[in-house]
């Protein structure tokens, strides 16, 4: 999201089956940490069996898989373009805009 002279980064983790929000993380920078802690948040709820992801660097780095992999989670991960795959949180971001 821009703002003044810079960006935020906004990370939110959704559940597929019922669409709500389980975790979101607001950053002014573009590291993984926030990613990751949103990720650990949104797992108290549950540990699904796959977890889909585009193909940013925060969701390909180290920290943030191998957070699923210790807990037995699959990744998959949307090709350039799919924003399909993606469609309900695409959904959360032009409601946010």
């Amino acid at each position: 999201m821009p703002i003044g002279q810079g960006f935020l980064y906004l990370v939110a983790i959704i559940d597929w089956a019922s669409r709500a929000v389980l975790a979101w993380r607001l950053s002014n920078t573009m590291d993984t940490s926030f990613c990751v802690s949103a990720l650990e948040e949104a797992l108290r709820f549950g540990r699904p069996e796959i977890f889909n992801t585009d193909q940013g660097s925060q969701f390909t780095s180290a920290a943030f898989a191998g957070t699923l992999f210790a807990t037995g989670v699959r990744i998959s991960m949307d090709g350039r373009g799919r924003w399909m795959d993606n469609v309900f949180i695409e959904r959360l971001w032009r409601s946010l805009k």
